[in-house]
């Protein structure tokens, strides 16, 4: 029997293989029937697929193309935010990886937050910009099927930067049919997508080309030139897919409140012109599923440069504080998975390996965006393996246990052009996990976790002696910081309505917080957060969707003086949701709210960023082959920051050691995109 999945591309999914995806969230989609196949088709919307009976967590969930196809978003990373109470802003150009936000972190650009694409991992490991940089950018959205997630340290499968969640994009394996788009709107955004595939042999090939130009809302063009490319072949058992991703722009950063208030700059104005980067990556991924084992593998090659200046003139009063991140590297690994089903007993056993090759990761002194001086340039060999197990035993008729054990180990090799900051080690830690599902009733199902987890440091900070800067001796830190958390959760199912309810608990034995002065992250205090959240996804009738998510946090630091404890940027509260209508059987009208509380700035919270509301709305038409769409993004055009920092800068003319202030980044003012889809 074929299934389809409801969605865009109606994508044929074996149901056999559906039965793998959806008890295993990290299983990609096999998605085709050999051509000629008789089909028998259901529809399955994205959210409504049943979770009672296979979760083990009330915080885990899968999202259908269905339900974000009718979204209104700005950029590819909003992707993201249809993981419930996930934030994603921007604090810089349209290139770079978006600021994450989830159960009361402020994740920088993902340090935990795993994510991953056709079973490749995004995050990368000791990265120029940021440990754990999830850059979402390469990702063509109307080529993304699903999104599987989970949240917390309680899933065996899930290894390094997955503490506070992760999320899994499975891309589509066939489209109904071909379709040419052109996007178009406000501020020069002018965006092209063909895509189309076809069956060869046994399989089926899809491939995508994907083109955006932007000049940007600010004062300063952006000036982004972004291309996609994605080839995907799908066979009945296994798929090979290869993309491709280039991007270029020239940014406007985050700029003191003061700058805006005296008049010097518009409140979308600049303080220097010389910022922006280029970044690239092209990944080879393998996907198998043969009898009751999984396999992937993947090869990617990523780069970045990226030009930046935070504190102006700070430092250097004369040539100004501006420096180059740079990143280049390849990546090599896969996973394995097996399982066992018994009559009473479930068992699966996995393996992941992975080999970050770092050829050149380095930060440098620029004036007016060229290199005069290199303050530190590594080589990093970097090797990563997991091995876990995991059993999921039947109790009762209604009632399962879920027990689990996880062993990561990584060694290192650092080749600094200091060579006192040369060096290799290695290090590991045992993670184990645990969940309890019982079903009290018909569609209703009550969940207890627990599980330790860990994000690894940055392995330059593991060899350092001596900072590369300042001539000082340096601290080294620990390759892992363990997490542990707990959760309890209740999911209810029931014809057209799904929600879900969790309180949960979560220590991290040392806080990554953002340092406004060098652009990066450093390890800080360990930290303690507890909260709940609710999610909801209703179709009251056909044609009707509501989904809303509402995420409270209470994140502290632990050990701390009295006073000091607050975790800078850790926003205690997330609202979202939305509703969709088919106000006629050829349109449907959206509209979405996203809002996330102010958060403290500093550890005593006397300095506080501001909340930010937005709301978003779309109207979408369809006949036959055509289709129109009309997107209003910020409708009511807020003034409210998308990212807000407090540290010391120094604008020309002002005294010297600089003047403490936020630092914003606005969010981007009202615009408008027009959409024409054709399918051949």
């Amino acid at each position: 029997m074929i299934l389809r999945l409801k969605g865009g591309s109606r994508a044929m999914i074996n149901v056999r293989w559906l039965s793998v995806a959806l008890a295993l969230p990290a299983a990609p989609a096999f998605a085709e029937a050999p051509p000629g196949a008789i089909e028998n088709e259901i529809i399955v919307y994205g959210r409504s697929i049943d979770q009672v009976g296979i979760a083990t967590s009330g915080s885990e969930g899968v999202v259908g193309y269905a339900d974000f196809e009718n979204r209104p978003i700005s950029r590819v990373g909003e992707l993201a935010e249809n993981v419930p109470g996930l934030i994603a802003t921007q604090h810089s150009g349209s290139g770079k990886a978006n600021q994450y936000f989830l159960r009361g972190f402020n994740l920088d650009h993902g340090t935990d937050l795993a994510g991953f694409v056709d079973g490749a991992p995004i995050n990368m490991r000791s990265h120029g910009h940021g440990q754990g940089y999830l850059d979402l950018n390469f990702l063509i959205p109307e080529m993304v099927e699903r999104i599987d997630y989970a949240k917390g340290p309680y899933h065996a499968a899930d290894g390094d930067f997955a503490s506070a969640g992760s999320m899994r994009f499975v891309t589509k394996s066939r489209l109904g049919r071909p379709i040419v788009e052109v996007t178009g709107g406000s501020f020069g955004y002018w965006r092209g997508l063909a895509a189309g595939s076809a069956d060869i042999a046994s399989g089926s090939l899809l491939g995508a080309l994907d083109a955006t130009v932007s000049d940007g809302p600010w004062v300063l063009d952006e000036r982004q030139r972004k291309f996609n490319g994605l080839l995907k072949y799908t066979a009945v058992n296994w798929s090979l897919g290869l993309s491709g991703y280039a991007n270029s722009w020239t940014s406007t950063d985050q700029v003191p409140e003061r700058a805006i208030a005296s008049g010097l700059i518009p409140r979308n104005g600049f303080i220097d012109p010389h910022l922006g980067g280029r970044a690239g990556r092209i990944a080879l991924t393998f996907n198998g599923q043969f009898g009751d084992t999984r396999v992937s593998a993947y090869a990617i090659g990523s780069r970045l440069e990226l030009t930046s200046n935070f504190t102006y003139f700070l430092d250097d009063p004369v040539s100004g504080d501006q420096f180059r991140q740079a990143d280049r590297r390849g990546v090599f690994g896969g996973s394995i998975r097996h399982e066992f089903k018994g009559d009473r007993v479930t068992w699966r056993i996995g393996a992941d390996t992975r080999w970050d090759r770092i050829g050149q990761v380095g930060l440098y002194d620029t004036v007016m965006g060229e290199v005069v001086g290199t303050v530190r340039e590594d080589r990093v060999d970097e090797f990563g393996g997991g091995l876990y197990g995991e059993a999921e035993l039947s109790l009762a008729r209604n009632l399962r246990l879920v027990l689990g054990l996880r062993g990561d180990a990584i060694t290192y090799d650092v080749k600094s052009d200091l060579a006192l900051n040369s060096g290799k080690g290695s290090a590991a830690i045992v993670t184990p996990k645990a969940a309890l599902a019982w079903q009290a009733g018909g569609g209703i199902e009550l969940y207890a976790n627990y599980g330790e987890g860990y994000h690894s440091n940055d392995v330059r900070g593991a060899a350092i002696q001596v900072d590369p800067a300042s001539g000082a001796s340096a601290d080294k830190v620990p390759v892992f910081a363990r997490s542990r958390g707990a959760e309890l959760g209740a999911r209810i199912e029931r014809s057209r309505l799904t929600a879900s309810l969790v309180g949960y608990w979560l220590d991290l034995a040392s806080e990554l917080v953002f340092v406004g002065d060098a652009g990066t992250t450093e390890p800080n205090d360990a930290s303690r957060r507890f909260g709940s959240e609710l999610a909801l996804f209703w179709r009251p009738s056909e044609g009707l969707t509501l989904d809303s998510t509402a995420s409270w946090t209470h994140a502290r630091f632990r050990g701390v003086d009295a006073g000091q404890g607050h975790i800078p940027g850790a926003t205690p509260f997330v609202l979202g949701g939305g509703i969709s209508a088919k106000v006629s059987p050829r349109t449907t009208l959206t509209a979405r709210l996203r809002h996330f509380a102010g958060a403290p700035l500093i550890e005593d919270s006397s300095q506080r960023s501001q909340p930010t509301t937005l709301v978003n709305l779309g109207a979408y038409w369809e006949s036959g082959r055509v289709r129109l769409g009309l997107d209003v993004l910020n409708l009511f055009d807020a003034k409210d920051p998308d990212i807000s920092y407090w540290y010391a800068s120094r604008l020309p003319g002002e005294q010297s050691g600089g003047t403490e202030d936020r630092h914003i980044h606005p969010v981007e003012p009202r615009q408008v995109r027009a959409v024409f889809r054709i399918r051949n």
